[in-house]
């Protein structure tokens, strides 16, 4: 499963001495609009902490709730996905992986999770966010 998997470096980083691999460009981004989006529309501060993903399950359901054709929330989904996705990066040293157009994030020990396709579980009723990233941390540990 790992064959087509890449993890290059990029100088896209948040200090100079920070590199990050060029799979977390697209998944960093959609995580960071996740967060300017509910600060913005849905005046909710979201800090990167594990956390934060109590929220966030909160605000699928809510979603889910209101029954929203997913057409119409598939944007939100993949950007709380990044989100959650990069929580566990920042609590776990792991790091995002990509092929194929999908996004992971591997933990130190070799795992990969799917926290984007975890999000689109969560809307349909069977899923959480929070419960991924409290397995993908303690599995690092």
């Amino acid at each position: 499963m790992t064959s087509g998997l890449t993890s290059g470096w990029t100088s896209g980083t948040t200090s100079p001495q920070q590199t990050r691999p060029s799979a977390a460009t697209k998944p960093v981004r959609w995580a960071a609009d996740a967060v300017a989006t509910m600060r913005e529309g849905a005046r909710l501060r979201l800090d990167y902490s594990a956390q934060s993903l109590w929220r966030v399950d909160r605000v699928i359901d809510a979603i889910r709730r209101e029954q929203a054709p997913y057409a119409a929330v598939e944007t939100a989904l993949r950007g709380l996905g990044a989100y959650a996705g990069e929580v566990i990066v920042r609590q776990a040293g792991g790091e995002w992986w990509t092929t194929g157009g999908d996004h992971w994030v591997r933990t130190p020990d070799g795992r990969l999770w799917d926290p984007i396709d975890e999000a689109r579980r969560c809307f349909a009723g069977d899923g959480s966010l929070r419960l991924l990233c409290r397995d993908a941390t303690a599995a690092a540990l």
